[in-house]
């Protein structure tokens, strides 16, 4: 098991965030530290996993002299007060949870792409009726929407180099987490999607 020890960051923020799990062992949301020594101290844990340990220091004993150290792994299961329902979710459709999906690579001539020469693009345009969601939505660059513009593809005659769909909460919640470590990885790469663009991580 590695460990991350608390003096080895320039400050407290630094540290990775911790992936917490419901009583059922589905992935909930990020925590951070201090709000998962909350859940350690107040005895909330049930359970947890991973091959990652992190050690915090507080302050010295003034009778035994010694430093008190909680140590917490990097996947945590919690006895929350309320339950959590996996099967209907749907993440926020933002452009940056859309260009990490598809992995900053242009939908139409497929070449990867910088953020900020990237757009969102609607496969079947909002003026033709098409919606702003998951399954309409794809990466593109802006030379390539700007030659589609408000066409179909039939129209504009342009081919999809991958299907848009909705993230899982497996797929979303890597998304989220830039410094994610990786037995957590691991862990929530499980859960995504077959068609998830974020299996090309593994090959």
């Amino acid at each position: 098991m590695s460990t991350i020890r608390e003096e080895n960051y320039f400050s407290n923020s630094s540290l990775p965030l911790i992936l917490a799990l419901s009583s059922g062992g589905e992935p909930v949301r990020w925590i951070d530290y201090e709000k998962c020594a909350y859940y350690y101290t107040k005895d909330k844990i049930l359970w947890t996993l991973g091959s990652t340990e992190i050690k915090l220091h507080g302050g010295t004993n003034a009778i035994s002299g010694k430093q008190s150290v909680l140590k917490m792994d990097s996947i945590v299961a919690i006895n929350f007060n309320k339950s959590f329902k996996k099967k209907d979710y749907r993440p926020l459709l933002t452009n940056r949870t859309l260009f990490e999906r598809d992995r900053y690579l242009c939908a139409y001539c497929g070449k990867t792409h910088p953020r900020h020469k990237l757009t969102r693009d609607h496969v079947h345009p909002i003026s033709d009726g098409g919606l702003d969601m998951w399954e309409n939505c794809v990466t593109a660059c802006r030379a390539c929407n700007q030659y589609k513009g408000s066409k179909s593809l039939q129209k504009s005659g342009l081919e999809l180099f991958y299907v848009p769909y909705a993230p899982s909460l497996n797929e979303h919640l890597i998304l989220q987490n830039r410094k994610i470590l990786t037995d957590q990885m691991e862990f929530l790469i499980k859960g995504v999607s077959k068609n998830s663009r974020l299996l090309l991580l593994k090959n």
